[in-house]
């Protein structure tokens, strides 16, 4: 049985210093969201965690999707449409500084595809591709997958379960600023030369690290003879 558990209160989350996120598709579609899960993070802790179920728009799930997190179409078939978990969760990321997410991309695109479907704007918000964190604070491991990151770190984790997935990204980018002795993320940030992604309504610049900035500005560098 899939357990969910409800997205707090604005009051109960108060001061959270980010919202770390996981989407689970039902198919390639980038935008069939069937489940979603959210962690809290205050005080150098998670402190809350959501899971919703969420029915996709075409209910088409790929076999290969459903062996990978077990959701299928009867789990989610009276469950409500992104739209109604978004009016939910809007109100927390517009008051929390910053969205974590465990390879960000993927996410931040199921993210923008939901939003594309059901003609909803997108938010204005930064976000945090944990992965590049991992990268960043223990580069001599030869996968920073969720998987392998949460067993080296000792995380719990629960596989491709979205609230499992969400504390544990979460948990990567707290044990990162303990480890590099950073008081808060945007220190963190500053340590590694990693640059924060931003949405905004018609707007999206990806989460960036220095090395990724420095290949960026060579590739696009004039020639010698141009400078």
């Amino acid at each position: 049985m899939l357990v969910q558990q409800a997205i707090p209160s604005l009051d109960v989350v108060a001061g959270a210093s980010a919202i770390a996120l996981d989407f689970e598709t039902a198919s390639h579609s980038p935008g069939s969201i069937c489940s979603i899960g959210l962690a809290w993070v205050a005080g150098g802790r998670v402190t809350h965690t959501a899971h919703r179920l969420i029915r996709p728009h075409d209910m088409r799930f790929d076999p290969w999707h459903v062996s990978i997190h077990g959701i299928q179409p009867h789990d989610v078939e009276f469950e409500p449409e992104f739209p109604s978990v978004w009016e939910e969760l809007l109100p927390h990321l517009e008051a929390t500084p910053l969205l974590l997410a465990h390879n960000a991309p993927f996410d931040i695109g199921v993210l923008r595809a939901a939003l594309k479907h059901y003609d909803l704007a997108q938010p204005t918000l930064s976000y945090l591709c944990t992965v590049k964190i991992a990268r960043a604070a223990w580069p001599d491991l030869s996968s920073h997958g969720l998987g392998n990151m949460a067993a080296h770190l000792g995380l719990d984790l629960q596989h491709h379960t979205a609230d499992s997935d969400a504390a544990a990204c979460a948990g990567i980018a707290l044990r990162a600023m303990q480890e590099a002795g950073s008081a808060d993320l945007t220190d963190l940030l500053t340590r590694f030369g990693i640059r924060p992604g931003r949405l905004e309504p018609g707007y999206h610049e990806a989460c960036s690290s220095a090395a990724e900035r420095r290949s960026a500005f060579r590739r696009h560098r004039p020639p010698p003879w141009l400078r």
